[in-house]
């Protein structure tokens, strides 16, 4: 009796498109950069997983996991991504980074056509290059820095005119066109605390506490939430330390009512004219903020993809943490990527029951 052998089983290899690292590939995640690399036998070429070029069919590429090991394939390292230096968004980081510095160290505000010409690169690419990285458009970072340097030098004592030769400007018209933009008031007010200017203020009640509502006479330019009513006077007062605060008066009972009446009920909308200090950046994300309407959440990263500068999140997060307009501008609408909340001015507690109460009136 002839016995035949059983037939050799052959498994074949795991196919790539299997490999949970073939998803990173094709979502060109930039943070697998340098953990692993992958090269393609139609092309001749390897790649880092970022690699912007179109992606290839899973049964042409081999994965590595060492950049040695895709060398020795013998392909050539593809132009696009630059697997063998450092990748382009390290690249674009360093230039910028150089930029930034030359708009820092300049007499004058550069043109756009200088910087670009500084790091090589066209107007319109380094535009855009740049405003992805900062969040800014040059001229907007330009007039940041400008006004930075303002503030610091009337915080040590520099006189107007020195402040303002100090920080590029060699015009006084042009200084003083700008500077109330800047500073929120004039040069001479901001240099002596804020001495002169009106802050009307009162405090109302709400279930989240106390809410003591301020304004200049450009609009509300404070909202603030807490448990002791004193406490957020002093709060106020630390803001503007020689501002002539000027407690409730009957004309300024229906503000604080209507502030207090949306807190209860946020589907009424509030409306209010607002008195806005910040940065262009915390400007431009106090705006978005301004779009999210009642009972929605957005995440940080959103937010920063709404204003043109996906990788600008922490920054997003730190313009949210500098809002000093409680509920007018809803910074507590903004959320984590996984819908967790994150931290508030005002208190985590003070962020949940907001949007659980919206989210019930809304539902």
């Amino acid at each position: 009796m002839n016995i035949r052998p059983a037939p050799t089983l052959y498994s074949s290899p795991p196919s790539v498109g299997d490999d949970p690292r073939w998803a990173r590939i094709v979502a060109r995640d930039k943070s697998a950069d340098g953990q692993f690399w992958y090269s393609v036998s139609t092309t001749g070429i390897y790649c880092r997983p970022s690699c912007p070029s179109r992606t290839a069919n899973p049964k042409n590429v081999a994965l590595h996991d060492t950049l040695e090991s895709a060398r020795t394939t013998g392909f050539r390292p593809c132009r696009r991504c630059n697997p063998d230096g450092p990748s382009l968004e390290c690249e674009n980081a360093a230039l910028i980074a150089k930029a930034c510095r030359i708009i820092e160290e300049s007499e004058e505000e550069p043109s756009l056509e200088e910087l670009a010409a500084t790091v090589d690169r066209s107007p319109s690419y380094f535009h855009r290059m740049f405003k992805t990285s900062t969040g800014l458009t040059p001229k907007a970072y330009a007039t940041g820095h400008r006004a930075k340097k303002v503030r610091e030098g009337l915080d040590t004592g520099t006189s107007v005119t020195e402040a303002m030769y100090d920080a590029g400007f060699n015009s006084s018209g042009r200084f003083y066109e700008k500077s109330t933009g800047m500073l929120g008031m004039t040069p001479t007010q901001y240099r002596e605390g804020g001495a002169n200017e009106e802050i009307k203020f009162a405090i109302g009640q709400s279930y989240l506490g106390a809410i003591l509502v301020a304004s200049s006479t450009k609009g509300v330019a404070s909202i603030l939430l807490g448990d002791d009513p004193d406490e957020l006077v002093r709060d106020l007062q630390d803001r503007f330390p020689k501002a002539r605060l000027i407690g409730m008066d009957r004309e300024y009972e229906a503000l604080i009512a209507r502030v207090c009446g949306f807190v209860e009920n946020p589907t009424v909308g509030l409306d209010l004219p607002l008195d806005v200090r910040g940065t262009a950046f915390q400007r431009r994300v106090w705006q978005i903020l301004q779009e999210i309407p009642v009972g929605a959440r957005v995440s940080y990263s959103e937010i920063a993809r709404r204003i043109g500068s996906p990788s600008a999140t922490r920054a997003v997060a730190g313009a949210c943490a500098a809002n000093t307009i409680a509920v007018a501008i809803p910074c507590h609408r903004v959320v984590r990527n996984d819908g967790a909340l994150s931290g508030y001015a005002w208190g985590v507690d003070r962020k949940r029951a907001l949007l659980d109460r919206e989210a019930s009136q809304t539902a």
